[in-house]
């Protein structure tokens, strides 16, 4: 069994580091992906795993960005090969200047 690890993948071909890449290149100028975590995650019918990216957001508004930012990375059709992303969050982060995005993808 493996154990959990904040920077080991947790099952062989885990997603984490495409999408830390990926998700990189969709935040707009000015939002930074911080130190990312991810967590086992499993159903009754799915195995995967919670991936969670806080982000800092150099200027503008957060409360503004929030709802942007959650409708633009909705839209897109990530490509992680045996893994489907079923659920993405964009939360306030608990200091006033950042986000949190949560992202929960499940083995194919």
């Amino acid at each position: 069994m493996m154990r959990w690890s904040p920077v080991r993948p947790v099952r062989p071909g885990c997603p984490h580091r495409r999408l830390h890449r990926l998700l990189a290149r969709e935040l707009p100028h000015g939002v930074r992906i911080g130190a990312s975590t991810l967590r086992p995650w499993a159903s009754a019918n799915f195995v995967g795993a919670r991936h969670l990216f806080p982000c800092m957001v150099g200027d503008g508004d957060v409360a503004v960005l929030r709802p942007l930012l959650q409708a633009r990375l909705e839209t897109i059709e990530w490509r992680l090969p045996g893994h489907i992303v079923a659920d993405l969050v964009v939360e306030t982060a608990e200091q006033e200047s950042g986000l949190r995005i949560e992202i929960l993808t499940v083995e194919d």
